[in-house]
């Protein structure tokens, strides 16, 4: 008797929730199709799925590195350019904002027609667009890699120029005072297709590949190849030759250009470099290197890197209405920026009176068009005091960390430092600077 009353309730429950579903999904319905064909509600509904894609899209960021106080060692040795965070904060952040969807970017091809199969279309015209309103670089007639980095590309390149793996390695050279990176990545594997040797200024033999950085990291001065050989070849490190760093006095067309958005945009976290190369059979083989090296580059870093770009051309081309000033302009506030950043820097050495800085290098800029004043990203500091042999460590017993001469070739009195880290750590920097008698 119990079981069968049990089985009663049981049905009578059933039809009650099968009664209590049917009605909520005809209210569901009646609720769609007001919004779908009377618009009541829809708005609303809209902005509400609008704001959870948002919510959806925000992604919480790394803490990156710790904020400073004027107790903190000041790490000035990495050109970290986070001083470029607070354009990204104002009217342009959003500008850059790209939402990718779960379903985008799956596949490793992004347009097999291209020699660079896992080149993002969007990403090359914005590349070729910027070096266009910039005017630095000629882009038309030139193939355009992707690479995870410019290093990535720097090593592609080393690839595609070196000789048959039959022959002997070829000496890899740069003049001195050379970008530290540059021997230490050229030896890292051991390659039995190229070596290290050293400063282009002494080297002899009529086989090699230059490398030439210009404007120069570490000292900022603008840089030819050296060495004069048919036989030899160059690679043309580009990674500083923009506006706020430098007047931009031609338009280069070597034979193979590497640019970074790290260093041009300051997203050095998004991990993404180009290459201009001009010869088609030397771009197939750096293309080459970067499918056996990582089988292509993020689509996803490609995708942000050119809304990042499109952000900043547009800001010259498409400027948004009621922006004032310069807060549009990337290259117009970064450049006001290092110019600010330089002139104090000048008083803290000249309040100290035992360092000295390269001079002043002023240029008519097509871009700005005006003379304008190069403002490296990089210090190149030397101690003029009396028994301070190793400037390295003696600004390290002042809690500042910086990269010393030695590692770009050059003497151990002299020290490269970051222009680029943010407002609190540049700050500490000079006032420690000045203080130093």
């Amino acid at each position: 008797m119990g079981r069968d009353h049990g089985d009663g309730l049981v049905a009578v429950a059933g039809r009650v929730g099968v009664v209590t579903s049917v009605v909520l999904n005809l209210a569901v319905l009646g609720f769609y199709l007001r919004g779908r064909f009377f618009g009541a509600g829809a708005g609303a509904a809209e902005k509400e799925a609008g704001k959870k894609v948002k919510k959806a899209a925000a992604v919480a960021p790394s803490s990156g590195k710790p904020p400073v106080s004027a107790e903190s060692t000041i790490n000035l040795d990495h050109g970290d350019p986070t001083m470029f965070e607070a354009f990204w904060r104002g009217p342009m952040g959003e500008r850059a904002t790209v939402v990718i969807p779960g379903w985008q970017t799956m596949s490793y091809f992004s347009d097999v027609s291209n020699l660079c199969w896992f080149l993002e279309p969007g990403f090359e015209h914005e590349v070729r667009r910027l070096h266009r309103l910039v005017g630095n670089a000629a882009a038309e007639g030139y193939h355009v890699l992707v690479g995870t980095g410019s290093m990535q590309l720097f090593q592609a390149a080393l690839y595609a120029l070196a000789p048959p793996a039959d022959a002997a390695p070829i000496s890899i050279v740069s003049p001195t005072p050379f970008y530290s990176s540059y021997p230490a990545v050229t030896d890292f594997l051991k390659s039995g297709l190229y070596r290290w040797a050293g400063d282009a200024n002494t080297f002899e033999g009529d086989e090699y590949i230059e490398l030439v950085c210009s404007p120069s990291n570490p000292d900022g001065g603008i840089r030819e190849a050296v060495l004069k050989s048919k036989s030899g070849k160059a690679i043309h490190d580009l990674a500083y030759y923009w506006p706020q760093y430098t007047p931009i006095t031609h338009m280069l067309a070597h034979d193979i250009m590497l640019f970074t958005v790290s260093k041009c945009t300051g997203h050095a976290g998004t991990r993404i470099g180009w290459a201009l190369v001009k010869d088609r059979e030397v771009a197939q083989k750096m293309n080459k290197y970067l499918e056996l090296n990582t089988i292509g580059v993020s689509k996803d870093s490609q995708l942000r890197a050119a809304k990042i770009l499109e952000a900043v051309a547009d800001g010259y081309e498409r400027q948004p209405a009621g922006a004032s000033g310069d807060a549009s302009l990337l290259f117009h506030y970064a450049q006001r920026q290092m110019m600010q950043r330089w002139r104090a820097l000048r008083a803290a050495v000249t309040a100290s009176g035992i360092f000295s800085l390269p001079d002043e290098v002023p240029g008519f800029c097509t871009f700005a068009k005006d003379t304008v004043t190069a403002n490296p990203a990089f210090a190149w500091l030397r101690c003029d005091k009396e028994g301070v042999d190793d400037l390295e460590g003696f600004l390290r017993e002042h809690k500042i960390i910086t990269r010393s001469g030695t590692r770009f070739g050059a003497d151990p009195k002299v020290v490269r430092v970051s222009m680029v880290d943010t407002d609190e750590a540049f700050g500490i920097f000079v006032d420690r600077l000045a203080a130093m008698k």
